[in-house]
C-alpha cells in the first residue's frame, strides 16, 4: 500500500514537472518582438467636424492641452491592486467593470477639453480585460478626434497567479488629436535580453506627426517605458533612444511633445506625498533622471 502511494506521488511530481517544462517551452516559443519603425494606421474621426482646419494654424497662436493617462487595461478602479505590485488583483472584476472604467476614464479626460490625448495600456484583446476591444470604446468616446493605435505587446498566456491567471494580452498606446494626424510610426525600445524580457514583454513608443501652417510638424511621442525585469542600464538605454528621436525632430525644425507612462516616480518623493505604506523602491518607482533630459526641452 505504501509503495503504491509513493508511486502515485512520484507520478504526480513527474507530471507537474512535465507540465511546467511544456509551459516554459510554450512561453519561450510564443515570445516575439514587433519590428522597429512600423508604420501605423491613422483612423479619421467617426464624426468629423465640418470645416475643420487641415493643419494647426500657428498665426492664431492656439492654446492647446495635452493629457496623458495609463488606463490600466480597464481594471484599475479603487479596489484593484495589481499582483505584480504586491497586491492580489490580476484581471478586471468583470466585463462591465472594464467598460465602466474605460468609459469613465475617457469622460474624465474629455472634461479637460484636451487637444491631444495620450493613453497607455489599452487592451484590444486580453484575458485580463475579457477580450473587450478598448480602442473601439475610446473611439466611440471621442468620435470627433483623429486616432492612432500602436501595439505595445502581444504576450503569451501567463498562467499566474493560479487563482486567476493574467492570461494572454494584446495591448498598446492610443494617441488622439483634434487636428489631422498625417502619419504614425512605432519605435521599439531596448529591453532585457535575459529572462527579464518574459516579465517586461515588448516596449515601444509611438510617433505621430501633425502638420502646422508653418510647414513644420508637431510631433507627439506617446511613451510607455519598462516596469518589470528592467535594470538601470535598460532604463537608461530606453531614455537614450527616446531622446535621440526627440533631438532629431527638434533639429529638423519640428515641435516636439513627449508624454506617457515612464514607470518612474516623476516627482521623486511620491512615497511621502501619498503616504505609501512601504519604503521599498520598485524598479518602476525610482525617481526620474531629469538631469539627463536633453538641452532645449522643458519638463512640464
Amino acid at each position: 500500500m505504501a509503495l503504491r502511494i509513493l508511486k502515485v506521488i512520484v507520478a504526480l511530481f513527474v507530471a507537474v514537472l512535465l507540465a511546467a517544462g511544456l509551459y516554459a517551452a510554450y512561453v519561450m516559443v510564443s515570445y516575439h518582438r514587433l519590428d522597429d519603425n512600423l508604420a501605423l494606421a491613422v483612423d479619421s474621426p467617426a464624426a468629423p467636424n465640418e470645416g475643420g482646419a487641415p493643419a494647426i494654424d500657428l498665426t492664431l497662436n492656439p492654446e492647446m492641452t495635452v493629457v496623458s493617462a495609463n488606463l490600466g487595461f480597464g481594471a484599475y478602479n479603487q479596489a484593484f491592486d495589481f499582483f505584480m505590485d504586491g497586491g492580489t488583483g490580476s484581471v478586471a472584476a468583470s466585463p462591465e467593470a472594464v467598460t465602466k472604467s474605460i468609459e469613465g476614464s475617457a469622460a474624465a479626460v474629455k472634461s479637460l477639453a484636451p487637444t491631444f490625448v495620450l493613453f497607455q495600456e489599452v487592451d484590444i484583446d486580453g484575458t485580463r480585460s475579457y477580450h473587450i476591444n478598448e480602442y473601439d470604446l475610446l473611439r466611440r468616446q471621442y468620435p470627433a478626434l483623429w486616432s492612432v493605435f500602436c501595439q505595445n505587446y502581444d504576450s503569451p498566456f501567463l498562467a499566474w497567479p493560479l487563482y486567476a491567471p493574467h492570461g494572454a494580452n494584446k495591448a498598446g498606446l492610443v494617441t488622439l488629436s483634434a487636428y489631422p494626424i498625417a502619419d504614425g510610426t512605432r519605435r521599439s525600445l531596448p529591453i532585457s535580453e535575459g529572462l527579464g524580457k518574459f516579465l517586461d514583454l515588448d516596449r515601444c513608443y509611438s510617433i505621430c506627426r501633425i502638420p502646422t501652417s508653418s510647414g513644420a510638424d508637431l510631433v507627439l511621442f506617446n511613451v510607455h517605458l519598462s516596469a518589470y525585469g528592467a535594470d538601470d542600464s535598460i532604463m537608461a538605454a530606453q531614455r537614450a533612444t527616446l531622446y535621440e528621436d526627440m533631438k532629431r525632430e527638434r533639429a529638423a525644425g519640428n515641435y516636439v511633445i513627449a508624454g506617457g507612462d515612464y514607470n518612474h516616480d516623476m516627482i521623486g518623493v511620491s512615497g511621502d506625498v501619498y503616504g505609501n505604506a512601504t519604503d521599498a523602491v520598485e524598479s518602476w518607482a525610482k525617481p526620474y533622471d531629469f538631469d539627463g533630459v536633453p538641452e532645449g526641452f522643458t519638463v512640464a
